[in-house]
């Protein structure tokens, strides 16, 4: 069974960068593309950003120019530089194999908490 283990949230203050990281165990598959979707409080979990590798990458508008998503194909591990963080960027992010902007496993990881707060 595929296990992502996310890593790399904490409190930020607005402006300020955070560096997550992801990695899917159990399986040998190399996943054609792997992003982040996000939860905050009381809404529903969205898309963020996705990358394959072949390095295409796919953002969300709200993401975009603030954050850079990244591959490391040969250990199925994806990353995500987040700069310019907002509190409206307050959420738990996942990581997930995706299929366009969708997610291709119904199974989640933990997620990592990033909370950009003064």
């Amino acid at each position: 069974q595929v296990q992502f283990v996310e890593s790399g949230g904490g409190l930020v203050q607005p402006g300020g960068s955070l560096r997550l990281s992801c990695r899917a165990s159990g399986t040998t598959v190399v996943f054609s593309s792997m992003g982040w979707f996000r939860q905050a409080p009381g809404k529903q979990r969205e898309f963020v950003a996705a990358a394959t590798i072949s390095r295409t990458t796919n953002y969300a508008d709200s993401v975009k120019g603030r954050f850079t998503v990244s591959r490391d194909s040969a250990k199925n591990t994806v990353y995500l530089q987040m700069n310019s963080l907002k509190p409206e960027d307050t959420a738990v992010y996942y990581c997930n194999a995706v299929q366009g902007s969708s997610s291709r496993f119904d199974s989640w990881g933990q997620g990592t908490q990033v909370a950009v707060s003064s």
